[in-house]
């Protein structure tokens, strides 16, 4: 078995090259289209991750998950009964950067892409029978026939596109996170936030803008790890 190369030496070789750079594109093509609608339906999974990772945590704390909106405004709610709040509240910016990060590795290799591909499939069932819009509904709807569609070429033909489009929900993911940090909690300050409800439970002197800003500096490291770890993957 070989040792990791977690110095990256010999870095970069092609594959490493063509990682970076997808990266780059993605990062450039999002940026440019970002107010545009053809990102609505990327963002609004990114929201659904977000979401979802609250779910999460409420179940892994023994709590009751009553149900998961999704809204065509980009934001989104989860109801939830019980469980340990104060973990809870951080676990929706925290939780869909980490996504981000899982999907962008998970993108390295066509397994591990197949099983990303997989998951989030069923995810999307899942949350399609918690759902209590039809926002969310047709979101869901509308990824699991996406998703579908391309892995059936993947598998089918040679139009071989399923690392790509898990690295693009990857990174639209991982920069819609921080973003999202920076304009909930730091630029405009949401007073219903999950950061400003952690500020008031916890009994620390932060307020919502300085979880806000830790959050951000925590998602930032899950977007620089998920690079650091993909060149690692690949060399």
């Amino acid at each position: 078995m070989v040792d990791p190369n977690w110095e990256l030496k010999n870095c970069c070789q092609h594959e490493q090259v063509v990682f970076l750079v997808i990266i780059g594109v993605f990062t450039l093509v999002i940026l440019v289209l970002w107010r545009t609608f053809l990102l609505t339906p990327f963002k609004l999974i990114t929201v659904f991750l977000h979401e979802v990772s609250h779910a999460i945590a409420c179940k892994l704390t023994c709590g009751q998950v009553e149900g998961i909106q999704v809204h065509a405004n980009e934001g989104g709610v989860t109801l939830t009964r019980g469980g340990i709040y104060w973990l809870i509240l951080p676990a929706g910016y925290l939780g869909s950067s980490f996504w981000g990060m899982v999907l962008v590795l998970a993108s390295t290799k066509l397994l591990s892409a197949r099983i990303a591909a997989g998951g989030l499939i069923l995810a999307l069932v899942i949350v399609f029978f918690l759902a209590k819009n039809w926002t969310l509904r047709g979101l869901c709807i509308g990824f699991i026939v996406f998703i579908g569609i391309i892995w059936v070429l993947q598998e089918l033909t040679k139009v071989r596109i399923l690392r790509y489009v898990i690295l693009f929900i990857g990174v639209m993911n991982s920069l819609f996170s921080v973003y999202d940090i920076y304009d909930d909690l730091i630029s405009r300050r949401v007073n219903s936030s999950d950061a400003e409800k952690f500020a008031e439970l916890c009994p620390c002197p932060c307020n919502g803008a300085a979880w806000g800003v830790i959050w951000g500096m925590i998602s930032f490291i899950f977007l620089s790890a998920s690079i650091y770890l993909g060149l690692v993957i690949l060399s």
